[in-house]
């Protein structure tokens, strides 16, 4: 946790912080081995980011006084994120991952390949998800959640929302075979479309490309999903 990131609830106008989750807390306590009068880096949420100093912390919680959050965060990646939902357990790690790269709107898709029953993971719930992209921002200091999208339906969602949300941005289809390696350090806006495990089936790759997406791959080697977002995200970035 290398930002202690406030929510609205967490925050009083007198300049007085008081944290009372229990996750923080062990934080606080464990790894940072916090006591009173120590300085930390905190962040309102939506907002900049600034110093604390601790003034208590105990069974109740932890209580700061906050200097002005004067500090943007960092610049967010202007690559949008298209990804196959991956399986529950992988869903949570690639929503930490990509979040502290900066990506700030990512949509989850299904594809054939995608298993129907992780859709009623409890992985997907609103509380999940937003705990997982806070975990992402305080890893990279930043303070600005990304906005997560559910496309469970492949075919309407290229149909009707592809082409638009596309378009002025180049739009990449990671997938292995194609013909082009993936380009390093674009400085354009871009959208990155990701498979699942196994790839998309032939019939998707024909239809994405069809919408405007430029197929380009990462090697030969085959590599998990979280790790394939990661190494493509940090090659375009």
């Amino acid at each position: 946790m290398n930002l202690i990131l406030l929510e609205a609830d967490e925050w009083r106008a007198d300049g007085q912080a008081h944290i009372r989750d229990p996750r923080r807390l062990r934080h606080l306590r464990d790894v940072h081995r916090a006591s009173p009068g120590d300085e930390l880096t905190l962040g309102r949420l939506g907002g900049g980011i600034g110093r604390g100093r601790l003034t208590r912390l105990d069974a109740d919680g932890a209580w700061f006084a906050v200097d002005d959050f004067d500090q943007p965060p960092p610049p967010p990646l202007d690559i949008e994120l298209v990804l196959a939902l991956p399986r529950p357990r992988m869903l949570a790690r690639s929503l930490e991952h990509v979040t502290a790269l900066g990506v700030k709107r990512i949509t989850l898709l299904h594809t054939r390949r995608v298993e129907k029953s992780y859709w009623q993971s409890p992985e997907l719930s609103a509380d999940k998800v937003h705990q997982h992209l806070l975990l992402g921002l305080e890893q990279a200091r930043d303070t600005v959640l990304p906005e997560v999208r559910l496309a469970t339906r492949f075919k309407p969602f290229v149909e009707d929302s592809l082409t638009e949300e596309i378009d002025g941005r180049r739009a990449l289809l990671a997938h292995p075979g194609m013909p082009a390696a993936c380009p390093r350090g674009i400085d354009t806006p871009a959208t990155l479309l990701v498979g699942p495990e196994g790839g998309f089936i032939p019939y998707e790759v024909e239809q994405l490309l069809a919408a405007g997406c430029e197929g380009v791959h990462l090697g030969p080697r085959i590599l998990r999903v979280e790790t394939a977002v990661v190494a493509l995200l940090a090659r375009l970035g």
